[in-house]
């Protein structure tokens, strides 16, 4: 149970500088989320912890965003990172153990992109 919650729209360039802020303010990462939404974005959530008080970094992407890995802050981001990377067919530049596209067995490349359905 979480005392509070609070979901902060961000700009994905705001990402980094946030996650930092996070970070020096010692909150855990607890999950990263993609989901595909109707209008062919991405949404992308990037939950944290600390003391029972969770904050979520909401930011609406497309395919060709420039989105910067987390991992160099928390290098458990690595499995989220190339998840989303294999099944949106999002571009994470720099994730610290990079998969290259090997982390599961696909029948197609990106099969929760939106151009896929």
């Amino acid at each position: 149970m979480f005392d509070t919650q609070e979901i902060l729209e961000i700009n994905i360039i705001e990402l980094l500088n946030k996650v930092d802020n996070l970070c020096n303010d010692g909150f855990r990462l607890v999950q990263i989320c993609a989901t595909t939404l109707k209008t062919g974005e991405v949404e992308l959530n990037y939950s944290f912890d600390k003391n029972y008080k969770l904050i979520n970094l909401r930011a609406i992407v497309n395919k060709n965003s420039d989105i910067h890995s987390i991992t160099h802050i928390y290098l458990g981001a690595f499995l989220y990172e190339n998840e989303i990377v294999e099944l949106f067919g999002l571009n994470i530049r720099n994730i610290a153990i990079d998969f290259k596209g090997n982390l599961y067995k696909k029948s197609i490349p990106h099969p929760f992109n939106p151009a896929n359905s």
